[in-house]
């Protein structure tokens, strides 16, 4: 059976020339990069060119890039410094992160650190007067941690709105890009933000990699204790061949990420046209005509007996997507953004998400499967 997948915003394939590129630290090229001889020599050399390559991209300093085991732990390193080395007291976030995010200023909270959410407007935009006015009214120093582009519904922060309002009230800016490093330009040294993520099976690069970019004039404690790699800011022996893939991948990304980028809202525009041609009472959850992921679809079907299995059903018939809906059955809790932002019972929401390989044929297959599941 043919498989279809469309779930991109969880992780992408790896890209054949990536793969290409990192072989040669696979076999031949093993050194630990902490070793004086040459093998160690050579393994470093490879990441440094790495760090070069990618600080060049986002236009940041090297010294500001530091490889991480993924998203998730540059997140925390980020927010759990902001707090022991920044002096913030207040955390500032929304309902709708990632849980990398999420949990992480949770624990916090429990711990005793004060935290406040944004409201969001009804199409899932963070309100930003609302956060001008917890930022207006915070006594202590705050962290304001938001993300460029929320991986369920799509929706983009404006990270430079954002940035200058900390700037105004001297708080921390973290934003969590996990989503858009690789699919958006990025110019770090004229962004108004402190720390970003990134991750490289977001770009099909390989899992298990990512990076932190920590602005040159911020100065944090490491989150890991043990060897000096990472200039001090990141024990453990690197993720070498992780690291050249990362670093591969983003340069593949951005030399086509003008001619990927129309490829895939085209095809995701083109699925907006078939599902409201073809299926009755669809609707679509988060900013679609505004600022949007292009990556992103997030579909709402109606609740029905036949639309509640409506993933096993696409799943048996080879289609990957993945789900949240607002309402609670068995061990699916349903979304949390879904929920947070438009809170229908009577709505099954599936994200459908698209990457430089998927093609309109693939749409039209999914379409006619979804007639006959629905």
């Amino acid at each position: 059976m043919e498989r279809i997948y469309f779930d991109n915003a969880a992780t992408t394939s790896l890209d054949p020339a990536v793969l290409e590129a990192m072989l040669p630290y696979m076999t031949e090229k093993f050194g630990n990069p902490s070793s004086i001889y040459s093998y160690g020599r050579e393994s470093r050399l490879g990441i440094e060119n790495a760090r070069k390559s990618v600080a060049k991209i986002l236009n940041a300093h090297p010294g500001e890039i530091f490889f991480t085991s993924g998203g998730t732990e540059a997140s925390n390193t980020a927010i759990n410094a902001a707090i022991r080395d920044l002096g913030c007291k207040h955390i500032i976030s929304s309902p709708i992160e990632h849980h990398a995010t999420l949990h992480t200023v949770e624990h916090l909270h429990h711990e005793g650190v004060k935290l406040s959410y944004v409201k969001l407007l009804p199409n899932g935009h963070v309100d930003l007067e609302s956060l001008r006015e917890l930022l207006a009214g915070s006594k202590e120093r705050s962290l304001v941690t938001l993300m460029h582009a929320n991986n369920e519904i799509g929706n983009l922060l404006d990270i430079h709105a954002v940035g200058a309002l900390c700037k105004e009230f001297d708080a921390i800016f973290h934003s969590d890009t996990v989503q858009t490093v690789g699919h958006y330009p990025f110019d770090l040294r004229n962004t108004p933000v402190h720390f970003i993520t990134g991750a490289g099976h977001k770009f099909h690069g390989p899992k298990g990699v990512g990076i932190l970019y920590i602005n040159e004039n911020v100065k944090i404690t490491p989150f890991l204790q043990g060897g000096s790699q990472e200039r001090n800011m990141r024990a453990g022996t690197e993720n070498l061949y992780g690291i050249i893939g990362f670093a591969k991948a983003l340069e593949l990304a951005t030399a086509q990420q003008e001619e990927h980028s129309k490829h895939i809202n085209d095809v995701r525009m083109y699925m907006v046209e078939q599902l409201l041609q073809h299926i009755p009472g669809v609707g679509f959850n988060g900013d679609l005509k505004g600022r949007s992921l292009y990556t992103v679809l997030n579909v709402s079907f109606p609740k029905t007996e036949k639309t509640e299995m409506i993933l096993f059903n696409l799943d048996i018939n080879g289609i990957c997507a993945s789900g949240g809906s607002a309402c609670t059955s068995g061990a699916n809790a349903g979304s949390h953004v879904i929920q947070a932002i438009n809170n229908n019972p009577n709505q099954i929401a599936v994200r459908f998400s698209f990457s430089k390989y998927n093609t309109k044929a693939e749409v039209d297959k999914v379409i006619a499967k979804l007639k006959e599941i629905i």
